[in-house]
């Protein structure tokens, strides 16, 4: 392949379509701890999200590349303890979780951290303004181990909203940023704090770092490999490095020939990819995907590839919304093909779905029932005996027959 290459639009797809795993599922008795680690490592990165209309964000983007797992496979690689533990949480895309091997790439962060660089202002005030509460709180840490923010609030009044945090909070959190104390487990979704060496494998702590400029270079080249090929701004996005931090790197890696610049049909901005990038014939996966997923979470870089434009309406005004509350894209042969708001009623044991939009040109009847397929699929991988289908939309007809030939409400 030349040092400089141009796809056209349809390539560029299943480029990355490929390179985020969309390329086969197992049969459940095969997702294994390895395959699960192995996509994981492929990613580089799963972002965490509270919200839980559906399942934890997490869980869903293994499912849509693997079918049928077992979460627990997950929760034991992210907070197990011992050999188990393969990933770790850290600030990667947004709150994220990241194989093992990602920790020395990002050690320069937690260093910049430290010095209030690179974090929310008001945490960067706090480092430096609230040093006392800090080292009352790692020593806390130290002494009992294994701690969330609500056992050491010494607050008084009523906590607010979510993110109205006690002083100790903002201290965890400063310190998690810079790496002083890590994620150990979660009690429900909150944050249990300890000591890396109490919870990291001291392997992985004791590895030589790299300087900031070869841990942006390593980077740079994951998010190329998870990408297939990207902008500059989707490369920098994927591990979210500052403009200047990319540039100067990826000029770096295109001069050494470890990236290649490239053109794609209908792109405004040049393209980089790997060297050894393989355009796959062609990729026929059928995906519900999570709003947070790797494929879809740059908005801009999604509407580029799949003509998609998707923002999702959890803080919409529920008569100002146009899709739905919690909405899924469909991935379909190499298309985002339909939109479908979800709900998990674990109450009742039904996988809710309340509206179905078709983007232009439609589904096929093929389509129809591979979303059918894989509404059922995702029940029962919930648990939920039921698929009731509360659309009365054209769109929700033809998928009310698709689920009852299938069996699936």
């Amino acid at each position: 392949m030349p040092a400089t290459q141009s796809f056209t639009l349809k390539q560029a797809r299943r480029l990355a379509l490929s390179a985020q795993g969309f390329d086969g599922r197992s049969s459940p008795a095969s997702v294994q701890p390895a395959r699960l680690n192995r996509l994981i490592e492929r990613l580089g990165v799963v972002q965490i999200d509270s919200v839980n209309a559906l399942v934890r964000s997490h869980y869903l983007p293994l499912f849509s590349r693997l079918g049928h797992y077992n979460p627990d496979l997950l929760d034991q690689a992210a907070w197990s303890q011992g050999r188990r533990r393969t990933l770790f949480e850290y600030w990667g895309h947004e709150a994220s979780l990241l194989p093992m091997s990602m920790y020395p790439l990002m050690r320069w962060r937690m260093n910049r951290a430290s010095r209030g660089e690179g974090i929310y202002q008001q945490l960067a005030r706090f480092g430096h303004e609230r040093r006392d509460v800090i080292r009352r709180v790692l020593a806390s840490v130290q002494e009992q181990g294994a701690i969330g923010a609500g056992s050491l609030s010494t607050r008084q009044e009523k906590a607010g909203p979510w993110w109205d945090w006690s002083v100790e909070k903002h201290a965890l959190e400063w310190l998690f940023a810079a790496g002083e104390v890590t994620v150990a487990g979660r009690r429900g979704f909150e944050r249990l704090y300890d000591l890396p060496e109490r919870v990291l494998p001291a392997a992985v702590l004791q590895q030589a770092l790299p300087d900031e400029a070869q841990a942006q270079r390593g980077l740079l080249l994951h998010a190329a490999d998870a990408l297939g090929v990207a902008t500059e701004k989707d490369l920098r996005d994927y591990f979210r490095l500052a403009p200047a931090d990319c540039r100067g790197r990826l000029a770096e890696l295109e001069e050494a020939g470890d990236l290649w610049r490239c053109q794609v049909q209908g792109w405004k901005q040049p393209a980089w990819c790997r060297p050894t990038v393989k355009i796959p014939r062609k990729v026929t996966a059928s995906a519900l995907l999570s709003p947070f997923d790797s494929l879809v979470w740059e908005r801009s870089r999604t509407e580029r590839l799949f003509d998609f434009r998707y923002r999702l309406e959890i803080y919409t005004p529920a008569d100002k919304r146009v899709y739905g509350y919690y909405v899924l894209p469909f991935l379909h042969n190499e298309r985002i093909a339909a939109r479908v708001d979800l709900r998990a009623e674990r109450a009742l044991g039904r996988l809710a779905v309340h509206a179905v939009h078709e983007e232009e040109p439609g589904l096929d009847e093929e389509g129809i029932q591979a979303l059918a397929i894989n509404l059922r699929r995702m029940a029962d991988w919930l648990g939920l005996a039921r698929v009731q289908l509360n659309c009365r939309r054209v769109s929700g007809v033809r998928l009310a027959v698709a689920l009852a030939e299938i069996g699936g409400d």
